[in-house]
């Protein structure tokens, strides 16, 4: 049903526009407790089976939303009755920030993608950290922090810490967020040395509470295979609880859309079915690489039910959906689970 009346009609009308207004339908029908409770029966699939214990937390499921969707924690409650196992919010900034200017999000259909240079877009960490104070839902949720666009990258480590303490009272784990393409320099953090300094800091920060949380490292799809060396060495001389695999692509290899198109949207993330297969790779390389027992979150152009099972197969322990959401509607996380109780168990 949505594929085939309410996209085609969402999809006539500007992406950020449209996302608004989902928020904003969300948000009204998420005040009538009955709504939740048609949409959990509707949409969550938690059989027993499908628990994972992952960094001393345990998943209903292990399909997440990816961060990006809810940067500012204002749905939490509501997206946890649409059959999701966790909830990434973020990224979020020390200080509000506007993002680029518009537009700064476009589909692909024919190629099933979006990008996106939003700039970390978001209303700043503690105006998040307020809203989950109020959270009734028990969901997994993951903080996905940054730096803002105006802190020069030598003083980074201050903002991912002020992020941190921020929300370290309301979040189950930290992503690092070195690897979005549309902040200026931000990827340069994930030089070898700039990023071991990054990830030691918010470890010993961590460690420093009277309960240590998982801080995951989030990486981009489009490093060497000397980087992702870099990266494991990183991981792991760290003790980083997790990596995330993988965010956004620069590339534009393999795209349907006509150039001229491609063209005029110019620079941004890709995300969706392109991303599909490179994301598998890093995970599986990674996988390789870090062992058998090492927590890897695949993320990246999971667009059917088939694709999560493919990224788990190469590695992966959760995966994480974000565009697949988009084009495949409400009950997408619903039918993954589904698809892995079947093929999985």
């Amino acid at each position: 049903m949505y594929k085939i009346f309410i996209r085609p009609i969402l999809f006539l009308f500007d992406p950020e526009k449209i996302h608004h207004f989902i928020f904003s339908f969300l948000s009204c029908i998420g005040k009538m407790p009955f709504i939740k409770n048609i949409l959990r029966f509707f949409y969550v699939s938690e059989p027993s089976s499908l628990e994972k214990e992952l960094f001393g937390l345990n998943f209903k499921n292990p399909v997440g939303l990816a961060a990006g969707f809810d940067k500012d924690a204002k749905l939490v409650d509501e997206l946890a009755c649409l059959g999701f196992g966790f909830i990434e919010i973020g990224t979020l900034t020390p200080r509000p920030q506007p993002g680029n200017d518009q537009p700064r999000l476009f589909r692909l259909p024919q190629d099933q993608a979006l990008i996106n240079r939003m700039g970390f877009n978001n209303e700043g960490v503690l105006a998040a950290a307020e809203r989950l104070k109020k959270r009734k839902s028990k969901i997994i949720v993951g903080g996905n922090i940054g730096k803002n666009k105006i802190t020069p990258n030598e003083n980074a480590v201050a903002d991912y810490e002020y992020c941190f303490e921020a929300l370290y009272p309301y979040v189950d784990y930290f992503v690092v967020n070195v690897s979005s393409p549309n902040t200026p320099g931000l990827r340069e953090l994930q030089e070898k040395e700039p990023l071991k300094n990054l990830m030691l800091h918010m470890k010993k920060l961590s460690a420093s509470k009277e309960k240590a949380k998982p801080v995951l490292l989030k990486i981009a799809p489009d490093l060497t295979t000397s980087q992702l060396d870099d990266i494991v060495e990183i991981l792991l001389e760290t003790r980083t609880d997790g990596v995330i695999a993988t965010n956004t692509t620069i590339s534009r290899e393999g795209l349907i859309t006509g150039q001229q198109a491609i063209s005029k949207i110019g620079t941004g993330g890709l995300s969706g079915r392109p991303l599909t297969k490179k994301s598998t790779e890093v995970i599986a390389y990674l996988r390789n690489q870090l062992g058998k027992s090492y927590p890897i979150i695949g993320v990246g152009g999971i667009m059917k039910p088939e694709d999560a099972i493919e990224k788990i197969k190469a590695g992966a322990n959760l995966v994480q959906v974000y565009s697949g959401f988009i084009y495949e509607g409400p009950g997408f996380a619903k039918r993954v689970c589904e698809e892995l109780t079947t093929k999985m168990n």
